[in-house]
């Protein structure tokens, strides 16, 4: 039996300025789990690290504070800085609006 693909599943871009609230959200779940045992660290730094793609991609010139900012919490975090990289996030949240 074979598998029939139509076409490729559309991604969800978040058009416009969607992507604020999305990023907002996402960077909230991911400051709120930061240090959680089992899987927080993990799931938070992935989070940040596709907040950041997203925001770079969809436009580098006006995100590239916001874009740094998430860098080096993803780092912060990574060396288990967590109050450094909940700092981080915060400036991020702010420079988002």
């Amino acid at each position: 039996m074979g598998m029939e693909v139509l076409r490729p599943k559309e991604l969800d871009t978040h058009p416009g300025d969607e992507i604020i609230g999305w990023a907002r959200d996402q960077l909230g779940i991911a400051e709120s789990i930061l240090d959680n045992p089992g899987g927080g660290l993990l799931f938070a730094t992935q989070t940040m690290g596709q907040v950041r793609a997203a925001l770079q991609e969809r436009d580098l010139d006006r995100w590239h504070e916001v874009v740094s900012e998430l860098e080096r919490a993803e780092d912060a975090a990574v060396r288990r800085e967590f109050p450094t990289a909940r700092k981080l996030v915060d400036e991020a949240l702010k420079k988002l609006g």
